[in-house]
């Protein structure tokens, strides 16, 4: 049975479908199931590895490397404080603190509640507008400890739901033109590929032995 919803598991498959290696669809499909679960659960990476052709632990592997994905539960809101140097210069640190004190948990942790998962995090491509602050990788401009726990305030109450998402969800736009295959016409042609190969080194094999 699978783990992912079953319109998830259908765009899973039409991802996989739309590269030459199954292996290549492995990172979207980490946050296709990151929208549903908010971070990889361990069924979903044996899901994915099964899709993808590889091993779990290769799954587990490449997932480790980035920092957008999560291994380990995460809160509904995943909120980044950027402490390079542009950030450190305009208050980070202590506008960290201030996040910290507010939460009451320390940078890596998640409220008991389940809501936030505070991160601190290196530069955040965000450099005028300093302390750059993101909220599941949405941006919410250069904060003060005031208008940290405003914006606490309302990601709480879901004022801001129609802008930031729960942690997972990349994009809530899918797609209509572009990257859409025929599965049918994908595996016809993916088989067309492998004849030619097969004949080019059938001939090149008996190349070889006349010699």
């Amino acid at each position: 049975m699978s783990h992912l919803r079953s319109d998830l598991r259908t765009r899973a498959e039409e991802l996989v479908a739309l590269y030459p290696e199954k292996r290549s669809a492995l990172i979207p499909l980490c946050h296709l199931a990151q929208e549903q679960d908010g971070w990889l659960t361990p069924e979903a990476t044996s899901e994915i590895a099964e899709l993808c052709g590889v091993t779990a632990a290769e799954v587990q592997g490449t997932a480790t490397f980035y920092d957008m994905l999560h291994t380990e539960p995460v809160g509904t809101y995943a909120v980044a404080v950027c402490t390079n140097i542009a950030c450190l210069l305009g208050g980070a640190l202590e506008l960290l603190e201030h996040a910290e004190a507010t939460l009451g948990i320390r940078a890596g942790g998640t409220t008991p509640d389940g809501v936030f998962t505070l991160h601190e995090a290196e530069c955040l491509a965000d450099c005028d507008k300093t302390p750059c602050v993101q909220v599941n990788h949405r941006y919410v401009g250069a904060q003060t400890p005031a208008s940290f726990d405003a914006l606490v305030d309302d990601l709480r109450a879901g004022r801001l739901s129609e802008t930031i998402p729960n942690h997972g969800t990349l994009v809530r736009v899918r797609r209509t033109v572009g990257l859409l295959a025929d599965r049918d016409a994908v595996k016809a042609e993916r088989a067309a590929v492998s004849q030619e190969q097969a004949a080019r080194a059938a001939t090149a094999a008996a190349a070889d032995g006349g010699k």
